[in-house]
């Protein structure tokens, strides 16, 4: 069954000055509202390591998933963002879309989360540290954004940014190499994939500050730290662009960072991990148990050697 929110009247958004910002902006804003539609919800498919059968994943409790984050602006605990990230203003918000692209521009979150276009996924989270939950997430196609968008034939990745803004972020203690605000990056196709989802909300709520509002990208396929969260800025780019985890410890995070149980962290295994409310811990699956999914997009990549 597809699950789908109620649209809401729209706010009225501030005028652009540039005649072609505003050009592109509406191309852009037509595109996603049409490419919204028919698009089908897509579940947390765990596979038995032995066998391959299906097995049902529970979602994690509301609580759990609000209550258990890294989000390192707000603090190094896993408790820090859920007390301090009420301080991070969300609303208006915009995201600039810009690079190797025919549509950039800024634009406002409405222009992006359309209502109507909404969908209903539930996906597991792997986290590097080899704890994982099950969360249902509330957002639409990330592919949708990069047609709309319209990338050259140049572009080869798309890079992202959250927000930076100290005056909300009380984060002293640490300090990524290249410094703040928070990167990652996809391979363009990897961006284009049906799974890569932009999530606006989880539970059917809307999505908290403390996980990534108001906007996140969920990639289930991949580490945690992939899924950016609090997104300002859409960069498409034709060199691989620097993120913050493969330039602060490149040794330890690369920048496909699929999950891989046959390689190791070099501090410790990825061959298991604990979800967040059960006391045994269970086999992790290659890309996360979405191997049929996605295995086709690194045919011929060492992925050993491109972790």
């Amino acid at each position: 069954m597809i699950i789908r929110s109620k649209p809401k009247s729209q706010p009225v958004s501030s005028e652009i000055t540039k005649e072609a910002d505003y050009v592109s902006r509406r191309r852009f804003i037509a595109g996603i509202t049409a490419a919204g539609v028919g698009a089908a919800m897509i579940p947390a498919v765990r596979r038995d390591p032995e066998s391959s059968a299906p097995l049902q994943d529970e979602p994690n409790s509301f609580d759990e998933i609000t209550s258990y984050n890294n989000f390192y602006e707000f603090g190094l605990g896993k408790e820090d963002p859920a007390a301090n990230a009420h301080s991070m203003v969300t609303s208006p918000w915009t995201v600039t879309v810009d690079g190797l692209c025919s549509n950039p521009g800024e634009y406002h979150l409405e222009d992006f989360m359309k209502p109507s276009a909404l969908e209903d996924r539930v996906y597991r989270l792997r986290c590097v540290e080899a704890w994982s939950m099950v969360i249902p997430w509330q957002g639409f196609p990330l592919a949708d954004v990069v047609r709309r968008a319209e990338p050259t034939g140049s572009a080869r990745y798309v890079a992202f940014e959250t927000l930076w803004d100290p005056a909300q972020m009380p984060e002293r203690r640490w300090r990524p190499r290249n410094g703040w605000p928070y990167r990652e990056g996809l391979r363009l196709d990897e961006a284009q994939h049906p799974l890569a989802l932009l999530v606006t909300g989880l539970y059917g709520k809307t999505l908290p500050n403390q996980n990534g509002a108001p906007l996140r990208l969920a990639v289930p396929w991949k580490y945690g730290f992939k899924s950016i969260k609090s997104i300002v800025r859409m960069t498409f780019t034709e060199e691989m662009p620097a993120t913050t985890w493969s330039a602060t410890t490149p040794g330890e995070y690369g920048f496909f960072a699929n999950v891989n149980p046959q390689v190791s962290h070099p501090r410790w295994s990825q061959a298991r991990e604990r979800r967040i409310g059960e006391l045994r811990r269970r086999e992790t699956l290659m890309f996360n148990g979405y191997a049929d999914e996605v295995a086709s997009l690194y045919d011929g990549l060492d992925l050993a050697r491109w972790f």
